[in-house]
């Protein structure tokens, strides 16, 4: 991982971009939707493919990706552009009439790692904030305030697969009763004291990597909203429709991954259980999960944990 999490998205190269467009199958009048905006790197491609009649619609919690994103693209009469996570595109009248793509970029940004204030990064000094929508829910020297021992040690092994889980949730509850965690520094050097030393030879990361990668996680409900959305999109898609989803860590990956072959797939039978309804799929996985290649890992060094995988939404059945 780097600074802040290997899951950043560079704001210059948008991650695995060729294949993200060829595995949305962009149409001229389609109606596409960009669930993470970020800096829109994707959702320009996106434009660059459509026509008069194609419609292009921009999501992101992140206040900041808004603004950039009315922008740039809010005289575009193409293009509509709503505040909110991607769980919420059912409410979203924009949506209502059908999606032709609709593509997850997750994790974070470079820019949400740049910039200090926002406590995303170890190696920048700021406010313990790490919320995506900094206008929503609690931030993480909040959590931190109020979490018992036992929900810190959880979150940091379920989240980030921490070994030293127990270890640095017991160091923060002593060193909060002494004084307050409030900056990304104090939780940074906090952690990295109680760390073991990386055996000679051993790939070194920073210690406070996967802590950092666990809290925010928690913070956002990252994994949550991933499951919600996906259940949304599925149903937005029209038949032919495409889901392209770029993940970042095993975590995420194994979520969509799983969506996919649920909807694809139809489970193992039980000789010993009684016949169930006949499976109907309703998506088809567009090749296997792709990973950026060399020469963008040559530009892009962030891309080397991303994980794409492409389905398409299948017709219903004639009755």
């Amino acid at each position: 991982m780097t600074d802040g999490g290997a899951d950043a998205r560079s704001a210059h190269l948008p991650v695995m971009y060729a294949q993200v467009m060829e595995g949305l199958h962009v149409v001229e009048d389609g109606t596409y939707l960009d669930g993470t905006f970020g800096r829109g790197g994707h959702a320009r491609g996106v434009l660059q493919r459509l026509g008069t009649g194609g419609r292009l619609l921009l999501m992101d919690k992140d206040p900041e990706a808004i603004a950039v994103a009315e922008q740039e693209f809010g005289a575009d009469p193409r293009v509509a552009i709503h505040r909110g996570s991607f769980t919420d595109l059912a409410h979203w009248g924009a949506a209502a009439t059908g999606l032709d793509g609709v593509l997850f970029d997750l994790g974070i940004s470079s820019p949400q790692i740049d910039v200090a204030g926002r406590g995303f990064s170890f190696g920048k000094d700021g406010p313990l904030d790490m919320r995506m929508d900094p206008d929503s829910g609690e931030s993480a020297a909040q959590w931190l305030a109020r979490a018992g021992e036992a929900e810190i040690a959880d979150v940091l092994w379920q989240y980030g697969e921490e070994r030293m889980s127990r270890r640095i949730a017991r160091a923060i509850v002593a060193r909060r009763a002494e004084q307050p965690i409030t900056r990304t520094a104090q939780l940074a050097e906090l952690i990295a004291s109680v760390m073991p030393r990386a055996k000679p030879g051993q790939k070194e990361i920073h210690p406070a990597t996967r802590s950092f990668q666990a809290i925010r996680i928690h913070v956002n409900r990252e994994l949550a909203d991933l499951e919600a959305g996906l259940d949304a999109a599925l149903a937005a898609l029209r038949p032919g429709g495409r889901l392209a989803v770029i993940s970042f860590h095993s975590l995420e990956d194994r979520i969509v991954k799983r969506f996919i072959a649920r909807h694809a797939k139809a489970p193992a039978g039980n000789r010993r259980l009684p016949a169930v309804e006949e499976f109907v799929p309703t998506l088809r996985a567009i090749g296997d999960a792709q990973k950026a290649d060399s020469t963008e890992l040559a530009g892009n060094p962030r891309a080397r944990s991303a994980v794409l995988r492409v389905a398409e939404k299948l017709a219903e059945p004639r009755p």
